[in-house]
């Protein structure tokens, strides 16, 4: 298989909390017609999980005005079709105008993530952001792990001869210049097989051993980190910081492997234990590894059930398994408000767990008794997420507001909850 060219990212070096033990995030996709509003999971998100920050795949205003001072790290992704007009420095300036420079005072963290003409767009990116005055922007890319031609033992680490020379080594001396990360996407699950199960999973095992360093390896995830950072070594970059872009385990798998739930849990439960732990990896113990898990959510849009399956919570903000990503390890919380306070405001929501079909009966019920539903008609400011949880979201609340915000105006045959987190975003203004 020939390798993939990796993408570019553009990272603010003001999320990094140095007097953090660990830094731990998640990649929040939004591939899916059942998620919840941008707010309701910056809230979820600073509220409830242990994740300080989080990557996103498009540029979406939303969910970049939901994060604004939330304290939470945000990756943002560059579509494709403006990667190549980025290398000229003009229309670097343009975009960085555009899609920075209006959310850097409001955002503590914020990274951005491009694709292909890497090099050159990563430099008139970071020229950009000086001329702009912002110069605690960083500008890196995470990449796959095929960028490696050998990997194992970790001390022997290689990159492949065709990115070597023409893309890492620019790259590796651009990134010692401005200080900033190399990355790279760790993915364990695509190596299972039976016998090296607990290797993968952070399970008891004999570990493997390496010759040349004398260390001993007892679980994939370091080996093919440290593999990694071998290899930057012997590229003689081995000064250059390593930040793990992505890297989870899809709850449904591969049934002719014989990998699923179970073994999504044992990894990503396990995970989050050694990234917390700070105690590093064997090349580069007591080292904390800023980790960013893949995914957030399970996404019902995405090809296949294996790809839509990477999620730790369902759209409805409940877990899919036990992976110690909620606070307090109470993983069945629900994500209710405490009793609102006497004058407080209020919104009408749908309840986790609550059935698509039960949602859009909802809909048609709010909207059919006068409710005024144009914002969410075609065009409307809240018509985006086009999907039947955010219209529904946007009618029951519109119902609950026009018929004396009760508990019972909220019911909707127990699928609706009362909160007093403003499910607003952008233009989209719910009515209180």
């Amino acid at each position: 298989m020939a390798a993939k060219l990796p993408s570019l990212l553009l990272l603010l070096v003001l999320f990094h909390n140095l007097s953090a033990v660990y830094s731990i995030g998640v990649n929040y996709g939004t591939v899916a017609d059942n998620l919840a509003s941008p707010s309701e999971v910056a809230a979820f998100i600073k509220d409830k999980t242990i994740f300080d920050r989080v990557k996103i795949f498009d540029t979406n205003p939303d969910i970049i005005n939901a994060f604004a001072n939330s304290g939470i790290g945000l990756t943002v992704t560059v579509v494709n079709l403006d990667i190549p007009k980025l290398v000229h420095p003009n229309e670097a300036i343009n975009w960085v105008a555009t899609n920075i420079v209006p959310f850097y005072q409001n955002q503590n963290q914020l990274h951005l993530d491009l694709i292909v003409n890497l090099v050159p767009a990563m430099k008139a990116i970071h020229a950009a952001l000086q001329a702009a005055g912002i110069n605690d922007i960083k500008v890196t890319t995470p990449h796959p792990f095929n960028i490696m031609a050998s990997s194992s033992p970790p001390s022997s680490g290689k990159f492949a001869m065709e990115f070597e020379q023409s893309l890492l080594i620019p790259m590796l001396q651009f990134h010692r210049e401005t200080n900033s990360p190399f990355m790279v996407n760790p993915y364990p699950y695509f190596a299972y097989s039976a016998d090296l199960r607990n290797f993968l999973l952070f399970g008891e095992n004999e570990g493997a051993h390496d010759q040349a360093t004398g260390l001993t390896y007892t679980n994939m995830f370091d080996a093919m980190v440290d593999s990694v950072y071998s290899a930057m070594k012997s590229a003689g970059f081995g000064d250059v910081s390593l930040v793990v872009a992505e890297t989870g385990w899809s709850s449904v798998g591969d049934s002719v492997r014989g990998i699923g739930m179970e073994e999504a849990k044992l990894y990503n439960a396990n995970l989050i234990k050694h990234i917390t732990s700070g105690k590093g990896t064997p090349l580069m113990p007591g080292k904390p590894l800023e980790t960013y898990i893949f995914a957030l959510f399970n996404e019902n849009q995405k090809p296949g059930p294996s790809e839509q399956n990477f999620g730790l919570l369902k759209p409805d903000f409940s877990p899919v398994y036990e992976s110690g990503c909620l606070r307090g390890g109470q993983q069945e919380q629900e994500f209710e408000t405490a009793q609102p306070l006497e004058g407080e405001k209020t919104w009408c929501v749908p309840k986790r767990g609550a059935p698509i079909a039960s949602l859009q009966l909802n809909l048609d019920f709010a909207c059919a008794t006068g409710v005024d539903c144009t914002s969410i008609q075609k065009g409307g400011d809240c018509s985006i997420p086009y999907s039947v949880w955010s219209h529904a979201s946007y009618a029951m609340n519109s119902y609950y507001q026009s018929h004396g915000r009760t508990m019972e105006s909220c019911d909707f045959k127990n699928t609706g909850r009362v909160t007093t987190i403003n499910p607003s975003y952008a233009q989209c203004i719910y009515l209180s």
